[in-house]
């Protein structure tokens, strides 16, 4: 039992200390082991490295008159785990706790002396986190409700006038049957059928309040829904109803066309400076906020039902 746990003690000590800019002799590991109560020699932590390259460890060596050893290869390297880390960061749906929470956990995929790195770049902008800190157990029940396609039910809030959170219809309480979740504008969003609005729709997760797995079966999803293409077609997570539109663009407006609805849209050239766009989206407020930001280099030229509710738009602003 002792040599057991005097190999595992050796592997904890290379893990939480070394990396291949940081080796440690065999000197180190014995000083290491005597601290912690365990007698060693050269001889016993070489065949204990051994038994745990045997094992599988990636323990890399740098052999001299004093052999060096490291644990090589890790889960994540520095730049993925740097990648995670400014997700995180960046997320305004985590909370700043679950956030530093988490920051710490990913930390300890790395080498100790990256994770130093990781820790002195540090920043959480705590002006737009969420303060929702239910959001991770919201965001499991509801794949567990997809997986196991149950229904779930949930009240559903928004804030007055004053900033106070209410209950959205008096509390009324919806039954939904998740399909997917997306992630969109630094919020999470259940996709899913609402027994409620009659049709697929999305609710903002961080909102969501007593959400149940129910025992009833959940709505079956229909085989030509497709999560990208809603994604696509409902701008800014607010949607209406759904119309083929055709948009006449500046040239230098395709890597617009192209970041928001893929490579495989609809274009045409119509002259020498713009090209149209034949695309699906949900007529919205939103849409057509979008297409007004481009500043007359985009214009919808049909259908009409989509010119006459931008033109209604803009007869708000005279």
């Amino acid at each position: 039992m002792e040599k057991h746990n005097r190999t595992l003690l050796i592997l904890q000590y290379l893990w939480e200390t070394t990396d291949i800019e940081h080796p440690a002799t065999i000197k180190d590991i014995i000083e290491y082991l005597s601290a912690n109560g365990y007698t060693a020699t050269r001889k016993t932590v070489t065949n204990d490295i051994n038994d745990l390259i045997s094992f599988g460890v990636d323990i890399d060596c740098q052999r001299s008159t004093q052999n060096r050893y490291f644990l090589d290869v890790r889960v994540f390297e520095l730049a993925e785990v740097k990648l995670l880390v400014d997700a995180v960061q960046s997320s305004r749906f985590i909370t700043t706790k679950k956030s530093k929470q988490l920051i710490e956990k990913l930390s300890t995929f790395v080498g100790p002396h990256q994770s130093e790195i990781l820790h002195r770049q540090l920043y959480v902008d705590t002006r737009v986190k969420a303060n929702n800190e239910g959001i991770y157990y919201l965001v499991d029940n509801i794949h567990t409700a997809i997986r196991e396609k149950k229904k779930v039910s949930f009240q559903y809030q928004e804030y007055a006038q004053n900033k106070e959170k209410v209950l959205k219809h008096d509390g009324y309480t919806y039954y939904f049957s998740p399909f997917s979740l997306i992630w969109n504008d630094d919020c999470y969003y259940a996709i899913g059928f609402s027994e409620k609005h009659d049709k697929i729709a999305k609710f903002r997760v961080d909102r969501m309040v007593g959400l149940a797995i129910t025992e009833q079966a959940a709505e079956r999803r229909s085989a030509d829904f497709d999560v990208s293409d809603y994604f696509s077609q409902v701008f800014s997570m607010y949607d209406g109803k759904e119309q083929e539109v055709v948009l006449k663009c500046d040239n230098d407006l395709m890597k617009h066309i192209i970041d928001r609805f893929g490579e495989k849209v609809y274009t045409a050239p119509t002259d020498d400076k713009h090209f149209c766009a034949k695309v699906t989206v949900s007529l919205s407020q939103t849409f057509y906020g979008w297409v007004f930001s481009f500043g007359g280099k985009m214009k919808i030229t049909g259908p009409k039902e989509a010119v006459d509710g931008f033109n209604a738009i803009l007869e708000e602003f005279h």
